[in-house]
């Protein structure tokens, strides 16, 4: 019997942690992983996008997800991005996961060469093979893959038992609708894009994946109480906050996930570096956009809760 509810709430995106070298950071990871599990998060998605997943080793991957399960001690839902760019690696990942207690993996569809659905579909069912006890969600994101998920291929991975649902990351929340209908009760739909968690909750998506909760936390569970007693004038009021500060985020040279780690070094006392190459880092211009992010936070924090 498909246990569902653990995936049904928010579920931050982890961040890359490293050191001053660089270097995947196990302190960083367990300090994160403790952060989410104060602020009450149902879960986290490790190693995806937020997660600067395709930049990282097959052994960097595995560090990260050694140190989140340990420290989680069982108190979040883990779900695992495991996609590679070959299968074999991927196999690997997910076989990992599996022998750590992870909820569920998770992958992307193979990117740059665009392969036949046929071949897409081998390789989510491959990976699922080496992880024969774990949950499978599939992850679309067609602006950064470069495929998307088609209501033919769900109907295709629907056929493999240990599929639960679909993160869907696109930006039409009419997607969320089109899969939670192909799929019923039986599967679990993620809103991906942070910026609709309204729209998404309020079409059909029962749980939520997103790169700038972490960032938030406690804004977006608000936001999903207000979604759940119908407070829509409220939700709606507190998710153009939540935007306004993506905005911000996104405004600065340096990539959005290290303007965010800045700001939980602010707002957290987090340490947490930077980003990885070729991702760019945050320039001293910079630092004005983080501390007004900052500041945007916790002004909505002591408004809104």
């Amino acid at each position: 019997m498909r246990n569902l509810e653990k995936y049904k709430g928010v579920i931050p995106a982890f961040y890359a942690c490293y050191d001053e070298e660089g270097n995947v950071s196990p302190e960083g990871v367990r300090a994160l992983t403790k952060y989410f599990v104060e602020k009450g998060v149902k879960g986290v998605y490790v190693n995806g996008s937020s997660g600067e997943c395709i930049y990282q080793s097959v052994e960097d991957r595995k560090i990260i997800l050694e140190n989140v399960m340990k420290a989680a001690e069982g108190k979040l839902t883990v779900i695992a991005h495991v996609a590679c760019n070959n299968t074999k690696e991927s196999q690997e990942l997910a076989k990992h996961a599996e022998s750590l207690g992870v909820d569920a993996i998770a992958a992307i569809p193979p990117i740059y060469f665009h392969l036949p659905e046929y071949a897409i579909a081998k390789y989510w069912n491959d990976i699922s093979e080496a992880a024969p006890n774990t949950d499978f969600v599939i992850y679309n994101i067609p602006q950064l893959a470069g495929v998307a998920l088609t209501q033919s291929l769900f109907t295709e991975m629907r056929k493999n038992p240990r599929v639960i649902g679909v993160k869907n990351s696109s930006m039409p929340v009419q997607d969320i609708q089109m899969f939670k209908a192909a799929g019923g009760e039986d599967y679990v739909i993620f809103n991906g894009p942070d910026e609709q968690f309204m729209s998404g909750r309020v079409i059909g998506a029962e749980g939520a994946i997103g790169g700038t909760y972490g960032a938030m936390p406690e804004l977006y569970l608000k936001l999903d109480e207000y979604v759940k007693a119908g407070e829509m004038e409220k939700a709606r009021e507190l998710q153009y906050a939540c935007n306004e500060v993506i905005y911000k985020m996104c405004s600065a040279h340096g990539n959005m996930y290290a303007v965010i780690k800045a700001i939980l070094k602010i707002n957290e006392s987090l340490e947490l570096g930077g980003v990885r190459e070729p991702l760019p880092s945050l320039i001293e211009e910079d630092m004005e956009i983080v501390k007004r992010a900052a500041q945007m936070i916790r002004d909505a924090k002591a408004k809104y809760l």
